[in-house]
């Protein structure tokens, strides 16, 4: 049986995927489950179209990250943390506190898979990052400052 995947299924395909299996299977798990739908020709004429929805969506997202990266570029942000005199934070800085921090600063929208980041900041300082995106990249400087 030929049908289209409203989800991933595990060791079937991704969604809006067209597969060709088993009847049973698909009779039985996937379409009760609302996993799949069989694959007609409104069916594929739907999906088609949501295939370019989605598209569409994905271009003006790259188009608006590309724009970000380039705002992005050079700034020096200043993020005030807790931390000890030494310049040990007590709380590292992840990439969720960094996009908060980003979006505050300059309303800039980015996600956490487009930072950059190795591990969790835990000193004061100066730190270089970089975000990752559409085939471009930024780099920015992250001050942390200890506030007591």
């Amino acid at each position: 049986m030929k049908i289209i995947l409203l989800k991933d299924v595990q060791k079937v395909g991704k969604k809006y995927e067209v597969k060709e299996i088993a009847d049973g299977y698909a009779a039985n798990l996937l379409i009760p489950r609302g996993l799949a739908i069989a694959a007609t020709g409104s069916a594929m004429k739907s999906l088609e179209l949501e295939r370019a929805k989605i598209e569409g969506e994905r271009k003006i997202h790259e188009e608006l990250l590309v724009k970000n990266l380039a705002q992005l570029e050079g700034k020096i942000l200043v993020m005030r943390v807790k931390g000890n005199e030494k310049g040990h934070l007590f709380a590292g800085i992840h990439k969720d506190e960094l996009i908060a921090e980003i979006e505050k600063q300059t309303r800039l929208q980015l996600n956490t898979e487009h930072v950059v980041l190795s591990k969790p900041i835990k000193e004061a300082g100066d730190h270089v990052i970089e975000v990752k995106g559409a085939g471009k990249s930024a780099k920015f400087t992250l001050r942390v400052e200890v506030a007591r």
